[in-house]
């Protein structure tokens, strides 16, 4: 980032030093350009080097002479992109076998196929994995990021409410269609379009043609428009195939390569033993609600906000809200959506200690009890269900039930 941008501290912050002093080795993953690296040179003490492998001249020496490089590049040292030279990973495995010293090395990766693959057969049990997304609400905000993961219980819903903010329909609807990527938010780029168009065309030149060979680099595209256009619905193989024009086979593996580049996340179904009659298929979500509507082609929030995919990419933004939360501490939820046959739904449920805690996500500022059947749906799931909480345009929280609140999105 340019040096007289501001610096928006991020909520992993902690984590990650925390972690470095633990593990010999540790990875962040995540999109390209949501500021991994600008966090880690951040919270990097002096000393540390940086070298990024992005650099041709050094990425082949990475390759080519591993040795070599450990040798001219030691540690404590910041290694970016090592997904493009996974022929560095057991030499630093050798090194960190004769050294052991915490944090010895910290790495940053935008592709999982490969680099995971290479990490988890050679560097198991010396490594530590966190995920970085964009901007959270609250770090765009540069508020309190002090916070407990997300959760519907009483507790951490006051914890979260005390630093919370007021989030207006226009202002909400604002952030998502922006997005969460650093150079937008915090400068310098103020071209919304040109970043976006800029970024699509480099995911496609460098991510996808280094994770798989896609020749047909305008049916790669429709599908990605497909996938954007049907966030926060059931996973359809069949009707992405049809968009783009490709096979079955052909589609499940292109939504395999937007999974290991972190632009979109499956939510898999919850699943009870009590009841046949749960829907199995995942959910499909994008990561960021700015690339999503930008590939939808919605040249506005007002547009956005009054379109067709006004309440879907509501329930985008939540659910990476939700995940960031969690991810940006270093923590991983458990996170599923609920459905039954007879279409009854809640938006999501977080599992934790044998207990379920349902969330919703409504654009309406007055939650009815209509907007609660899927909760009661889920009662009858046969695992214990906690506080739930439907998250929307209310500016306080609000009692529904003696179990279920109304939580404003501005808590987040």
């Amino acid at each position: 980032m340019a040096a007289n941008v501001p610096y928006y501290p991020r909520a992993m912050g902690p984590a990650w030093t925390a972690a470095s002093k633990q593990f010999p080795v540790l990875l962040l993953t995540g999109p390209r350009q949501v500021g991994k690296t600008t966090l880690l040179e951040h919270l990097a003490a002096e000393g540390r080097r940086y070298v990024t492998l992005d650099a041709p001249l050094v990425r082949e020496l990475a390759r080519r002479d591993p040795a070599l490089f450990l040798q001219r590049y030691q540690p404590p040292v910041i290694i970016d992109e090592i997904q493009y030279a996974p022929e560095l990973l057991p030499y630093i495995k050798m090194a960190v076998d004769t050294s052991r010293v915490p944090g010895s090395f910290w790495l940053t990766g935008s592709q999982q196929f490969r680099m995971m693959q290479g990490v988890s057969e050679t560097l198991a049990g010396r490594i530590g994995i966190l995920n970085l997304l964009g901007f959270s609400s609250r770090e765009r905000a540069r508020g309190v990021l002090d916070v407990p993961p997300f959760l519907p219980t009483d507790e951490r819903l006051r914890q979260r409410e005390a630093s919370s903010r007021t989030l207006m329909l226009r202002e909400l609807y604002q952030e998502i269609w922006l997005g969460s990527f650093p150079a937008l938010v915090a400068g310098p780029i103020h071209d919304r379009d040109l970043f976006y168009s800029s970024y699509v065309q480099t995911y496609l030149e460098r991510d996808v043609r280094d994770l798989a060979q896609v020749g047909a680099e305008a049916s790669f595209l429709r599908f990605v428009k497909a996938c954007a256009a049907r966030t926060a619905q059931l996973l359809n193989y069949s009707e992405l195939a049809r968009d783009a024009g490709v096979s079955s086979n052909t589609a499940r593996h292109w939504l395999s390569i937007l999974q290991a580049s972190f632009q979109v996340v499956l939510v898999p179904p919850f699943h009870s033993n009590v009841s046949k009659r749960l829907v199995k298929r995942p959910k499909l979500y994008f990561l960021d609600t700015g690339l999503c509507a930008y590939l939808t082609e919605w040249t506005s929030p007002e547009t956005l906000e009054a379109g067709a995919m006004s309440g879907a990419i509501l329930e985008t933004y939540v659910l990476s809200e939700l995940l960031k939360s969690w991810w940006h501490l270093g923590l991983h939820p458990h996170l599923y959506y609920f459905r039954d046959k007879d279409g009854l739904e809640v938006d999501f449920v977080f599992a934790q200690d044998q207990r379920i805690y349902p969330v919703e996500v409504k654009k309406t500022a007055s939650p009815r009890a209509d907007d609660l059947r899927g909760f009661r749906a889920l009662a009858k799931a046969g695992v214990p269900v906690g506080p739930g909480a439907i998250l929307c345009l209310c500016q306080e929280l609000l009692p529904l039930t003696s179990d279920v609140q109304a939580v404003p999105i501005g808590l987040l």
